[in-house]
C-alpha cells in the first residue's frame, strides 16, 4: 500500500466507541445482587464486588480519554435507475449539520417537580377510594404503613377505617418518598418522549409501575395485596402521571449535550476542548 492509499483511506475513518465487556459485568453484578434479597447474602455480596469491578473498569474505558476505534466504511456503488424523463433537483444547504434528536428536552428537575405535585393528586384518588369503599378516609393511609409499620398488619377492619397517629406519619414519609424517586425516574425518562410527556405520564408509566407491583405486591405488603382494588390504584397512578406530565409541560426546556465530548459533560477541565479562560489583568 503506498502513501497516497493510505491518506485516502485515513480520510474516510469514522471513530466508533471500543468494544468492552464491563456494561455486562455491572449489569450481571446488579442481578446477583438483587438475587441475593430472595435468596443468600454471599450472592448479594458477590453481586457488589461484580458491581465494582465493573463500574471501575467502565469507567477506564471514558476516563480521562474515550477509548475509540477507527472504522473503515465499505464502499458500494449505487446505481440509481429511474423512468422519470424529468429530473428534479433536490437544493442542498450551504453548511448542513448533523441533527441531534431530542434538541431540547426538560430536566430531569422536572419529573422530581411533577411527582412531588402528582403525589397530591393520587392521595386524593386514594382517600376517595377509601370513602367509597370504607367510609373512611384513612383506610388506604392505614393500608399503606402496613409496609413499613407492623402493627398495621394486624389491624381488624374497624381498626383500619381509624386515625393511627403512627400510621399515618409512616404512610405520608412512604408517599412523598415513594413519589420523589418515580418522579425521577420519570424526568429519566422524558427524553424518550420529549413532545408527549403527559402521554409518558399518564399512559405508559403508570402501566409500567402498576404491572411491577402487581407482580411483587404479595412481598412487599400481604395486608394491601389482600384488600386492593386495582382498577383504582391504576386510576391514582393515571392521576399522578397527568398531574406530574402538566407540571413538567410549564417547565422551560434545556438542550441537550450527546454530542458534546465526555470531559465536558462530566466537568472535566480539559484542554484543548475547552474554551479558554481570558483573566482581566487588573492593577496590583
Amino acid at each position: 500500500m503506498n502513501v497516497n492509499e493510505a491518506n485516502q483511506i485515513g480520510a474516510h475513518e469514522l471513530k466508533a466507541p471500543a468494544s468492552t465487556a464491563w456494561p455486562v459485568v455491572l449489569a450481571f453484578g446488579f442481578t446477583l445482587m438483587f438475587a441475593g434479597l430472595l435468596t443468600n447474602v454471599s450472592i448479594s455480596l458477590l453481586g457488589a464486588a461484580l458491581a465494582a469491578c465493573g463500574s471501575a473498569g467502565w469507567l477506564r474505558e471514558v476516563f480521562p480519554h474515550e477509548q475509540e476505534i477507527a472504522v473503515v466504511p465499505e464502499q458500494e456503488e449505487d446505481v440509481v435507475t429511474t423512468s422519470r424523463r424529468i429530473v428534479e433537483r433536490f437544493p442542498l444547504a450551504e453548511a448542513q449539520r448533523r441533527a441531534w434528536l431530542p434538541l431540547e428536552t426538560y430536566p430531569v428537575s422536572a419529573g422530581l417537580r411533577g411527582g412531588i405535585v402528582g403525589s397530591a393528586a393520587m392521595a386524593i384518588v386514594a382517600c376517595i377510594f377509601g370513602l367509597l369503599r370504607a367510609g373512611s378516609i384513612w383506610y388506604p393511609i392505614n393500608l399503606l404503613a402496613a409496609v413499613l409499620y407492623s402493627q398495621s398488619q394486624s389491624l381488624s377492619a374497624e381498626q383500619l377505617n381509624a386515625f393511627h397517629a403512627n400510621s399515618f406519619l409512616i404512610a405520608t414519609l412512604l408517599h412523598l418518598l415513594g413519589s420523589a424517586l418515580v418522579g425521577l425516574v420519570y424526568g429519566a425518562m422524558l427524553p424518550m418522549l420529549p413532545r408527549r410527556p403527559i402521554l409518558l405520564g399518564g399512559l405508559i408509566a403508570p402501566m409500567l409501575w402498576s404491572g411491577l407491583l402487581w407482580a411483587v405486591m404479595d412481598l412487599l405488603n400481604p395486608l394491601l395485596s389482600q384488600h386492593i382494588d386495582w382498577v383504582w390504584f391504576v386510576a391514582s397512578q393515571v392521576a399522578f402521571g397527568v398531574t406530574a406530565g402538566l407540571v413538567v409541560v410549564r417547565q422551560s426546556r434545556v438542550p441537550t449535550y450527546e454530542n458534546v465530548p465526555f470531559a465536558i459533560r462530566a466537568g472535566i477541565e480539559a484542554p484543548g476542548i475547552m474554551k479558554s479562560r481570558e483573566r482581566e489583568e487588573g492593577p496590583r
